[in-house]
């Protein structure tokens, strides 16, 4: 039986969304302005000159692009050899959970709740809750801010005292940071899935804990981060793909993302090149009519909130090298997507995540460009190649 292969490659993004406006997005281009930054020079730490990205290209990157925003990149002019196009999102927010669930075939039908950014960014019964929770007399944070440098601001005080720090982004999240020896890494984790409820009730789509260690001046995260997600609000391709028999694999954070659910196996990593040990391997062990679902996340959570242009295209160029030995070891009958969930165009103001169409690459069901699709039309694809049902809205492009 044919098996399937999707790679979300986290904020990929490769052109602003019909609605970028909406969002304060128009213009955004995270692979055009990363590009364009390397061809200009302009993202030489760790590398040199134009973005080097030989097989993503091949398979359709750059018309991809071309397609989404109307503009050549830089270097990205290969002939495509795959199926390629770009996909639009429906619902409402430029996050991980929307995303991932849309490509999965499933929409997201409510709008999520996002925490205004003032200080305190928390109302005072969700501060009391994580209170009594944790067994503390406070909170640290009560704000919107990036993970490390929080981290670095707060975490002396934070082991002095005892209290979690609480933050969010400009996504539906509620993050809490703690040491993993000062505070306890089961003490934290606890402590999120204690409040997860409470927040999915208020249509906030993760809690998610971010355990660290070290000294001041030396702090630094660790691979323990737990997500506690909502539940998708139907069925998802992983729970399709189970309810015909297949076996499915959860490669990164995919099991985070779908709260567990249609996931016959995790596999997980501390970095990148973990994950990508384990595509690897599972290209040459999957079950036949397996589905392999795999989020490579640090384009996103390391470069793109970061704005490190240089550091996102060594981050590209490294991918389009696990592609590439990748793609030769495929079984005739295996189809790989390679797609994104949002933009985080580095080149933006802010941190945040940017609205944009994402690529949509297919290899090993011929070539030709499928135009502009939805993100559920992915899940649907995926299905299609399987030989299982879907769901409505999504359909097949193959």
């Amino acid at each position: 039986m044919p098996r399937a292969f999707l790679v979300v490659m986290d904020s990929v993004g490769c052109g602003a969304a019909p609605d970028a406006a909406d969002f304060g997005d128009e213009g955004a281009n995270t692979l055009l302005h990363i590009a364009q930054a390397c061809a200009a020079g302009q993202a030489d730490e760790g590398r040199s000159g134009p973005l080097r990205l030989p097989h993503l290209d091949a398979l359709g990157l750059g018309a991809a692009i071309r397609l989404a925003s109307g503009l050549d990149a830089p270097g990205l002019g290969a002939e495509p050899q795959g199926h390629w196009g770009a996909a639009t999102e429906v619902s409402r927010g430029k996050d991980t959970p929307s995303g991932h669930w849309e490509l999965a075939g499933v929409p997201v039908p409510w709008d999520w709740h996002y925490f205004p950014r003032q200080r305190p960014a928390f109302p005072p019964d969700l501060v009391q809750a994580v209170q009594d929770a944790a067994g503390t007399a406070g909170i640290l944070g009560n704000c919107h801010a990036s993970g490390v440098p929080i981290i670095e601001e707060l975490g002396e005080e934070h082991i002095r005292s005892g209290w979690p720090i609480c933050y969010t982004s400009a996504d539906s999240v509620f993050q809490i940071a703690a040491h993993e020896e000062h505070f306890g890494l089961q003490r934290l984790l606890t402590l999120c899935e204690t409040l997860a409820p409470r927040l999915h009730a208020m249509k906030v789509g993760r809690v998610i804990a971010r355990p660290f260690v070290g000294a001041p001046g030396s702090f630094r995260r660790t691979g323990n981060r737990r997500d506690y997600a909502m539940l998708p609000p139907a069925p998802t391709l992983l729970d399709w793909a189970q309810a015909a028999g297949r076996v499915t694999h959860a490669v990164g954070k995919i099991g985070d993302i779908f709260a567990h659910q249609g996931i016959t196996r995790l596999h997980k990593g501390p970095d990148d090149a973990a994950l990508a040990d384990h595509l690897s391997r599972l290209v040459d062990e999957a079950e036949d009519g397996a589905l392999v679902f795999a989020n490579f996340v640090e384009f996103d959570s390391l470069y793109g909130h970061r704005r490190d242009v240089a550091g996102y295209a060594r981050t590209l160029e490294r991918f389009d090298g696990w592609i590439g030995a990748l793609l030769p070891r495929l079984r005739p009958d295996d189809l790989l997507i390679l797609t994104a969930d949002h933009g985080n165009d580095p080149t933006w103001r802010g941190t945040d995540h940017t609205r944009e169409r994402v690529p949509v690459l297919a290899h090993g069901r011929g070539a030709g460009g499928i135009g502009h699709v939805a993100f559920a039309d992915v899940g649907a694809s995926v299905a299609a190649h399987l030989g299982i049902p879907a769901r409505p809205p999504g359909r097949s492009f193959l």
